[in-house]
């Protein structure tokens, strides 16, 4: 599949970095033969919260819905949601809680561009050609 998948472009921040993660993974298409459009939907959990009431740390929560598609035909030929989560410490600075989110948002992208590419993967052979 590498070089044969074009990534539709993001459409907010969180997007254009799973789909930096998906291009690193399917490589940029040179000769396309197949169409990867993917949406991300993020919320977040409060979870450590100190006797005074300060949140400590948070989960974040990723859904990742994608459609594999043939360029030829527009059929669909892979789709699915997929969902993961990451954590992260909100002590210190504001600065630094925004940096641990970030980090965080990072890190949820790649492993749902892991499961995206995973799941293409597994189902290949009922859709290449």
């Amino acid at each position: 599949m590498r070089g044969r998948v074009v990534v539709d472009p993001p459409r907010d921040t969180v997007g254009f970095e799973l789909v930096r993660q998906l291009e690193d993974r399917l490589g940029l298409a040179a000769a396309a033969q197949y169409r990867l459009t993917a949406e991300v939907f993020l919320s977040e959990e409060e979870l450590g919260i100190t006797p005074d009431q300060e949140i400590t740390r948070f989960n974040l929560l990723g859904r990742a819905v994608f459609q594999l598609r043939d360029i030829g035909t527009d059929a669909i030929l892979s789709d699915g949601e997929l969902t993961n989560f990451t954590s992260y410490s909100a002590t210190g600075t504001p600065f630094a809680t925004q940096t641990a989110r970030q980090s965080a948002t990072d890190r949820l992208m790649s492993t749902l561009a892991d499961q995206i590419v995973a799941r293409l993967l597994i189902t290949a052979p009922e859709w290449r050609t």
